[in-house]
């Protein structure tokens, strides 16, 4: 991933907003042409950066494609429904926080398509499954429990073998892709109200 530099706070500031602002610039590149045809040059200039400056943090557009989708798709999975609750004891509607991801996912479609598409980044899509994964794990235990699953569980690969979650994880990047790949044919309210049912009882009828 990205070989980042700078072990002190100021330096650290300084990737995180180096890092911020070539992400910023890919994201609006891609809204005005397609990922393959951005050339490192294309996003300095975006970014107000050096091309060596670029190189100082990541290999290629590739791997800023990678860092800015799975930095976005975070955000967005942690604010999943949680799946093993009944909606009709919910205080929000769990349809909300899918509303923004499939949301997030049209407003970003050609980044999102270009990596979760037949020809995308293997690591990005692993690294989606295995966040949503966790993230159904953990919702799940402390339904279960009343408490926290231990902190490892929470966003790395060393989550329990969980069916129920891992099958829904899938579920989820299906329906994703399909959608990105078929050019978002229904709008993001549509595709949260379609998709909650399945997942809900999908995830209900595979739990334990």
């Amino acid at each position: 991933m990205a070989t980042t530099r700078g072990s002190t706070p100021s330096g650290d500031r300084r990737v995180r907003r180096t890092h911020a602002a070539l992400r910023r610039a890919l994201i609006q590149l891609v809204e005005e042409k397609d990922p393959s045809q951005i050339a490192v040059a294309d996003v300095a200039v975006e970014a107000g950066v050096s091309r060596s400056t670029f190189y100082d943090h990541y290999r290629d557009v590739h791997e800023l494609a990678e860092a800015a989708c799975t930095a976005m798709i975070d955000e967005l999975i942690e604010s999943l429904p949680a799946l093993d609750r009944d909606p009709a004891t919910q205080a929000q509607d769990p349809t909300r926080s899918l509303q923004a991801f499939f949301a997030n996912l049209s407003e970003h479609a050609g980044l999102y398509r270009s990596l979760l598409g037949p020809q995308g980044s293997a690591r990005v899509i692993d690294h989606v499954r295995r966040r949503i994964t966790a993230v159904i794990h953990a919702s799940t235990h402390r339904a279960t429990t009343g408490d926290n699953p231990p902190a490892c569980t929470s966003s790395s690969i060393d989550t329990p073998h969980d069916v129920a979650a891992a099958f829904t994880a899938g579920a989820i990047i299906g329906v994703a892709v399909d959608w990105l790949q078929r050019g978002c044919p229904r709008t993001p309210v549509e595709m949260a109200a379609l998709t909650w049912p399945l997942l809900a009882a999908g995830h209900h009828a595979d739990t334990p």
